[in-house]
């Protein structure tokens, strides 16, 4: 084999090693979307087998991320990948770990389902919360989707609706505030509440996360601590 094919065999090598990693973090992806609207949905039922599957299934999302995270570290030594490739690889490591990470919100809230299973709560203390675990499930499938598709311009929508989250998570609170002054009894069941939103808060801000990996990886721009106003006007959508 000739020194220009031998080059090209160990490129599409590269190109093969790159894509199978992509993949294993989109399967990643899925799982943690599962257990996420599984802990959701054991809040809101409540239905605590289905939260205790929750908690039970937190070790593969553990396995999924040292396992690609042992990967990485060995395609950054043995292909010393530059430009893009490099970006690729730098964004998947930390786009696992802010899964991982969703993983552990996933299980605090099948937790708190089970403690709430037990607590006496009022007849509508449930509503905005579900609506805001509804909002970011579907913030993180779409920041899976910009992810797998590379597309900006979903990434920067995803980015927005974080903002919707915040104004959600703070008017529950307020709203969850009230409960604990009208009622005492309900105190244990309302701090459990609270303490589910801001899990579900922290989702939303760590799928904003993987959006700004995906728009690092492809236009090689941090815009971690660039606000979301100039970003848009940056990409020309202001």
């Amino acid at each position: 084999m000739d020194k220009e094919n031998q080059s090209r065999h160990i490129s599409k090598q590269f190109d093969n090693e790159l894509e199978e990693i992509r993949n294993r973090v989109l399967a990643m992806g899925g799982l943690v979307e599962q257990q996420l609207a599984k802990a959701v949905a054991a809040l809101v039922e409540p239905d605590i087998e289905m939260a205790e599957e929750v908690i039970r299934d937190d070790y593969k999302v553990n396995a999924m991320e040292v396992a690609l995270d042992e990967e990485c570290t060995s395609v950054l030594a043995r292909r010393q990948p530059a430009a893009r490739d490099l970006r690729l690889v730098i964004s998947v490591i930390k786009t696992i770990t802010d899964l991982e990470r969703i993983g552990d919100e996933a299980k605090r809230i099948a937790r708190q389902a089970i403690d709430l299973a037990s607590l006496p709560t009022k007849k509508n203390q449930f509503v905005d919360l579900e609506r805001l675990g509804q909002h970011v499930c579907t913030m993180l499938r779409d920041a899976l989707d910009a992810f797998a598709r590379l597309d900006v311009e979903q990434a920067l929508d995803v980015a927005i609706e974080d903002q919707k989250v915040d104004q959600e998570y703070e008017s529950l609170m307020r709203q969850q505030m009230t409960y604990l002054i009208e009622d005492p009894r309900t105190i244990p069941a309302t701090l459990d509440i609270m303490w589910s939103a801001r899990a579900l808060e922290r989702v939303g801000d760590r799928s904003c996360n993987i959006c700004e990996y995906v728009i690092y990886q492809v236009k090689g721009k941090d815009i971690r601590h660039i606000s979301l106003d100039q970003v848009e006007k940056d990409f020309g959508r202001k």
